[in-house]
């Protein structure tokens, strides 16, 4: 058998740009492209590289999907994860296109009915791993295809500048070599100016650059210091009303606590981490993305693949490795463009132990890599200013305003005299000879009988019970300023007993002033934000009804219900009102394949509300 060998797409450019506004709105149900979208596509279809740097939920995957459905042959996506490929796959048949993917995860006789569709010219768009693309016999098959446009997501992974830097990904430079008439796209979420470039040489590609606006408005971010975790965590997730989170935390172990807490408080909870069995991952995240679980508490290996757009809500138990990891992390939260909140609960000797755990490592320029970023993440969580404008500097954005949507703008930090009580700390500090740390040294403080100070005679000295008037988080607050301010040392090399340092004997003998933050012992009062929520003023009663029935046909499916229409789009209904199928179809998220499987019963729900049934 026979088949035709890979030709420039060029040739195809002037023909390929009409249908783009087209096929916009007829597959995706979308009426206008966002910022650099379509100049991006044209460039594609003219045959040029391209590298498309857009925030989570800012349309990249549109940007290589829509050129795919006018392009005449077959794009090869690579992607990382199963978990990423499969629900890319669902989500474009739920439109009506033809995709597949091969991995691991498929029997045998499933793989080889997609290589023969492959050869048929049946499958417009192939998901697939680095490590199986790269295998020489699959890229010989790739030879005898008809191959539009290599898309290659999550290309921070090709980088060792990236946070999450992939061997395999790096050797993706080959594809330029072996089809050098076929145009590549780059796709992330997160590169600074060296991860850009570094893709950039790997690749072999001098591309046309999207950089997007690394904003993302309707995410509101809080750091709150880490005072008491449990009782925290509790508190935000109660106000969250039932809304689906991700609770990410650093270690597996850490994991299965938070969970089994969550639910022992009453919440609908479940763990997720590489410890567990791939059944029992499968099993989470599929209740997750069916709405039949409210909470995943996890490590970093969980969200790459979650495309869940009505993710309300990310907390950080504990501070990620870097900016990049924070910022995609968050990322996945309100991808519908709808509010969401990212909590981050900062301990600030998490500091020094993720940098001993990397120090541990050999000495290179990955550790250098590794440290620096680390130091960018503590810097941004221990910021006094706008956290938009910290964390958007950070990939070279300026922005000249505070953002009005973070902690600091809503509520900003309130200072006062703390002299005296960093004198109570410093001089307990010297009492107890510098031999221990904070929790032993509030006790002695709040004038604690336990076994571990009486035993100590530590219930004699002159600074037993000097700060008994204040309660232990508010001394954990007190003292982390003072580590922070230069005045205290905390050794992690020696059980992290406190130790003073030079700067605190002006403050211990009253010649300076001291002035410190108040220690906040709950989270701020949620604000509520003016814009960045729903598109505009809907009924929410009929918002309630028509996520009903999106549950009910999702079930009936056995897909997630954002794959039947997302929450923006249910918004836009609950607002418009639409009562007919043009009406409907006016609808952002509402294309012509999901308007004939889905517009008569959304439309008769619409119509029955509006005449009281």
């Amino acid at each position: 058998m026979e088949y035709a060998v890979n030709s420039p797409v060029s040739a195809h450019a002037p023909n390929l740009l009409a249908p783009l506004t087209l096929t916009l709105r007829q597959v995706f149900g979308y009426q206008e492209f966002r910022a650099g979208q379509r100049e991006v596509m044209e460039q594609i279809l003219a045959g040029q590289d391209c590298l498309v740097v857009m925030p989570t939920g800012g349309g990249k995957s549109l940007c290589y999907q829509l050129p795919a459905l006018v392009m005449p042959g077959l794009t090869v996506v690579v992607s990382p994860l199963i978990s990423l490929m499969k629900d890319q796959v669902d989500s474009l048949l739920q439109s009506g296109v033809n995709a597949a993917y091969l991995n691991s995860s498929l029997p045998r006789e499933q793989q080889l009915q997609h290589l023969r569709q492959l050869h048929q010219g049946e499958i417009r768009l192939l998901y697939i791993s680095p490590e199986r693309l790269l295998q020489p016999e699959f890229l010989e098959r790739l030879q005898y295809l008809s191959v539009s446009m290599f898309a290659i997501d999550e290309a921070h992974c090709i980088s060792q500048w990236g946070h999450d830097f992939r061997p395999e990904y790096a050797q993706l430079g080959v594809l330029k070599h072996t089809f050098p008439q076929v145009p590549i796209m780059a796709l992330t979420a997160t590169a600074d100016d060296a991860t850009r470039l570094d893709i950039c040489q790997r690749l072999q590609i001098q591309p046309y650059v999207l950089l997007s606006s690394f904003d993302r408005p309707n995410i509101r971010y809080t750091v709150a210091e880490k005072l008491n975790a449990t009782n925290q965590l509790k508190q935000f997730v109660s106000a969250q009303h039932g809304a689906s989170g991700i609770v990410y935390c650093a270690s597996r172990r850490r994991v299965d606590e938070v969970a089994e807490r969550l639910r022992q408080q009453g919440f609908s909870a479940e763990g997720y981490h590489a410890g567990m069995t791939q059944e029992e991952r499968s099993s989470v995240q599929e209740r997750f993305l069916k709405d039949q679980l409210d909470i995943v508490v996890a490590t970093v290996a969980f969200g790459m693949g979650i495309n869940k757009s009505n993710v309300r809500y990310v907390v950080h138990y504990d501070l990620p490795k870097s900016i990049e990891s924070y910022y995609q992390e968050t990322g996945r939260a309100g991808r519908d463009g709808l509010e969401a909140e990212a909590l981050l609960l900062f301990e600030p000797g998490d500091i020094g132990r993720v940098r001993h755990l990397i120090e541990q490592g050999s000495p290179g320029q990955q550790q250098d890599v590794e440290l620096h970023k680390l130091n960018t993440m503590a810097a941004f969580a221990e910021a006094q200013t706008c956290r938009r404008q910290v964390l958007l500097h950070y990939f070279g954005e300026v922005a000249d305003e505070p953002c009005g949507n973070c902690d600091i703008c809503l509520d900003p930090p309130k200072r006062y005299n703390g002299t005296e009580d960093a004198q109570k700390v410093l001089s307990c500090i010297y009492r107890l000879k510098q031999r221990f740390g904070i929790n032993h040294l509030i006790d002695v403080l709040r004038g604690s009988n336990a076994a571990t100070v009486v035993e100590r005679g530590h219930n004699k000295l002159s600074t037993w019970g000097i700060g008994k008037d204040k309660p232990h988080e508010y001394w954990i607050s007190v003292i982390r300023q003072l580590i922070h301010l230069g005045l205290i040392h905390q050794d992690i090399t020696r059980g992290s007993c406190l130790t003073l340092n030079n700067a605190a004997r002006p403050v211990l003998r009253g010649e300076v002033a001291l002035m410190l933050a108040e220690p906040r012992l709950t989270l701020p009062t949620r604000h509520r934000r003016h814009g960045h929520k729903a598109p505009m003023n809907y009924d929410r009663q009929l918002f309630a009804r028509l996520k009903a029935l999106r549950r009910t046909v999702a079930e009936a499916l056995d897909v997630p219900p954002y794959l039947v229409f997302n929450d923006a789009s249910l918004a836009e209904m609950a607002a418009m009102l639409p009562t007919s199928a043009g009406e409907l179809l006016a609808v952002n998220g509402v294309g012509e394949r999901k308007l004939a499987r889905f517009g008569d019963q959304f439309l008769d729900e619409i119509a029955a509300y509006l005449t009281g049934e």
